[in-house]
């Protein structure tokens, strides 16, 4: 609330939000969340939900919730019904504003109390502002944020003030933007990315311009028609986006000054191509966790031009890095014993920091007594201090003993002209332990045959080394993401599974 109070308070009149053609300036945000805050002190809940997609309900809610001292608890409104109330009953008392079809569905269960968002926004757009009361106590829980369950049942990472406040101090400029400035938000509220949006822009007195749905027929004309500056998207985004101006030499949004991307592996050759589209505009990879409140390294636009433009390979490389960790965050590299290793050796990275939780609810904190996290990530830092992500640490494949990074396989054979996406796996053999299988997306499935596997394995024998050849090579139409465009291989490998029976 601290954040919210001083924008208010230094730019009350400057527009905060726009969405769907309704806007809110920081004085009536202000005075919304007061409201909010209001009638969730006045029920029995415990924490204040909010499933929908984005609207502005989303930071009403943030900071509402924060105000009355309740965690806020964006859900996934893609997940089918009974794991939404799986989730639900893991929160319960709690307050929900929720699409009108999940609050019809919703309303009269005991433990809730549901509130459809049109409706919510009605109420709250007049009343008596309550006093500024809330606490500022540093170790209260802002957030609770589930994980996307990829690889079991989803787990509640807890943020508290300290940690995404301290990420903002950290990182951003107290109305460090200019009033003309606008932030293109297309990550779905229950994202990380999408709750570190709604406070740097706050903080910096930067315009907020919602799109609820993706896809980069919308991104593009929403861009266009708020004159949008700035934009954050994970990786797939990116890729449809820069898909849907084939053909084009120019993206033609001469307003568009900054892209900030994460959540995932950029192939090289999406942002190579997308930094030759969208001219003028400043790139930043932006790698963090839900865990670490958002970003916690970052590769800044003079080093993506540094090496697109270099002939050095490994200042090229970098681009597929994502730069170095932030002022405030410590980063190592340590092995299997948790053993610091030299520059160039992959491990697992560990990350320190004020911003850094690594706590779940009934779980504890997985941070260590000498204050890092161990992220479950794999990578490497060169002898600069760039960090390379290799993928998750179970998603290493072990071929006869030799630990192989499914993420420089990939990056080998998305060099191919000819691959639109593809996702390395390990396998089950009985000589080896895990064989390399390879699922590829050709840009032309007519080119789908022997003769590409071929030149792609060729390809990755040169760029790598023979034992990263794949032994086996499928064509698929599309990968497999989540809604927050994370690779699920999981998916992949049962798909292999299933052939091979």
């Amino acid at each position: 609330m601290m954040i919210l109070d001083m924008a208010r308070s230094t730019f009350g009149e400057r527009v905060a939000l726009t969405s769907e053609g309704r806007s809110l300036t920081y004085a009536e945000l202000y005075a919304a969340a007061g409201r909010a805050a209001g009638r969730l002190r006045g029920g029995d809940a415990r924490h204040a939900a909010y499933l929908d997609v984005a609207s502005p309900a989303v930071p009403i809610g943030l900071f509402g919730s924060a105000w009355a001292g309740l965690p806020f608890v964006p859900l996934n409104y893609r997940l089918p019904d009974d794991a939404l109330d799986a989730l639900l009953a893991r929160i319960e008392p709690a307050a929900v504003v929720a699409d009108a079809r999940h609050a019809a569905r919703l309303r009269g269960r005991a433990g809730l109390a549901v509130t459809a968002r049109e409706a919510h926004l009605a109420e709250l757009a007049a009343g008596d502002v309550p006093d500024a009361d809330w606490r500022m106590e540093p170790d209260d829980v802002a957030i609770l944020l589930f994980t996307s369950g990829t690889t079991g049942e989803p787990k509640a990472a807890v943020l508290r003030q300290k940690h995404l406040v301290s990420y903002i101090l950290g990182s951003v400029e107290f109305m460090g933007a200019e009033e003309t400035e606008a932030t293109l938000v297309s990550v779905p509220p229950y994202h990380i990315a999408g709750m570190a949006a709604v406070l740097s822009s706050v903080y910096a007195g930067r315009r907020i311009v919602q799109l609820p749905s993706f896809s980069p027929e919308a991104w593009l004309e929403a861009a266009r028609r708020e004159a949008v500056t700035h934009a954050f998207l994970v990786p797939t985004m990116l890729a449809r986006i820069v898909d849907a101006l084939e053909g084009r030499r120019d993206a033609e949004l001469p307003a568009l000054r900054a892209i900030s991307y994460g959540g995932g592996r950029m192939p090289q050759p999406v942002i190579e191509r997308a930094m030759a589209l969208f001219r003028g505009t400043d790139f930043t990879n932006a790698y963090g966790l839900t865990e670490t409140s958002s970003t916690i390294s970052i590769l800044g636009p003079d080093d993506h031009r540094a090496a697109l433009a270099s002939a050095d390979e490994a200042v090229r490389r970098r681009i597929v890095s994502v730069g170095r960790p932030l002022p405030a965050v410590e980063v190592e590299i340590r092995d299997g014993d948790g053993k610091p290793v030299p520059a160039g050796c992959v491990g697992e990275i560990h990350v320190r920091g004020e911003q850094v939780s690594g706590e779940y609810v009934g779980r504890g904190s997985l941070v260590g007594a000498d204050g890092f996290f161990p992220t479950r990530d794999g990578g490497y830092l060169d002898e600069h201090g760039y960090l390379f992500l290799e993928g998750r640490i179970d998603d290493v494949i072990v071929r006869g003993g030799e630990n192989l990074s499914p993420g420089e396989i990939e990056d080998a054979l998305a060099a191919d002209p000819a691959v639109r996406d593809v996702c390395v796996v390990g396998v089950p053999d009985v000589q080896w332990g895990e064989a390399v299988v390879a699922v590829v997306v050709p840009r032309d499935p007519a080119a789908a045959d022997d003769a590409l596997r071929e030149a792609l394995r060729a390809r990755v024998k040169r760029a790598l080394r023979s034992s990263r050849v794949p032994e086996r090579i499928e064509f698929r139409d599309a990968l497999p993401y989540n809604e927050t465009g994370k690779l699920l291989r999981r998916v992949v490998r049962a798909w292999l599974e299933r052939e091979s029976r």
